[in-house]
């Protein structure tokens, strides 16, 4: 059962996200309604998704994503918000978020994206997902420096990475390569260590640095 814990300072919506999610077979392992709550919360209860609101009374949406991207293991962020902004997206994604939905969604397109979220897809609302890729892209034209003394990838590490960049999920991907899912996650979590990055925001960024998304 994919455990989830909802993050929103609004008492009647967090109860109503959280009774919906109950009710569609998810375990809801804690509901707060402030950031510094839910980084505690997230470290004793380890969820798999953490469902955020962008505005907390005490921090910021996406500060509260980067702090969560430092428990250990991390949980995927799907914000839900009210902001459509396009500055509001970017910065929660380029703070850790894996997707980025609405509020005006349907309740099914939400827990359709909750799923997805924790299958390790990155999940936003039309029209998002080509603003989120433009940027990966403006990031990637932009010099950085490698991580110094960089290792060399596997052969199955670079085509997992590829498909990655693809913007495939980590289902998917499995499906394709004919590996478990938790077999991805894993070649996922290895190259993170290996390149020293942080998150799928960075590595996708790497990926398209380096060439790896081109057909």
């Amino acid at each position: 059962m994919v455990r989830v814990m909802v993050v929103d300072d609004h008492p009647m919506w967090r109860d109503g996200v959280a009774r919906d999610l109950a009710e569609a077979g998810y375990e809801v392992v804690a509901a707060v309604g402030e950031g510094r709550q839910a980084v505690r919360a997230a470290a004793a209860v380890l969820p798999d998704v953490v469902v955020l609101d962008l505005r907390l009374p005490d921090m910021s949406g996406p500060e509260v994503a980067a702090r969560l991207a430092q428990v250990e293991p991390a949980p995927r962020v799907l914000v839900l918000s009210a902001s459509a902004e396009q500055d509001d997206v970017l910065e929660a994604v380029k703070a850790g978020a894996s997707g980025y939905l609405v509020k005006s969604a349907s309740r099914e397109e939400f827990l359709e994206a909750v799923r997805r979220t924790a299958d390790g897809d990155a999940v936003f609302t039309p029209g998002l997902a080509g603003l989120v890729l433009g940027e990966y892209r403006r990031l990637a034209a932009q010099p950085a420096p490698a991580p110094a003394g960089t290792p060399r990838l596997t052969e199955r590490e670079t085509e997992v990475l590829r498909l990655v960049a693809k913007g495939l999920s980590y289902r998917q991907i499995a499906e394709r390569l004919v590996l478990s899912h938790r077999t991805v996650q894993n070649h996922v979590q290895n190259t993170l260590g290996k390149l020293q990055l942080h998150n799928r925001v960075e590595l996708v960024r790497y990926a398209i640095e380096q060439g790896l998304d081109a057909d």
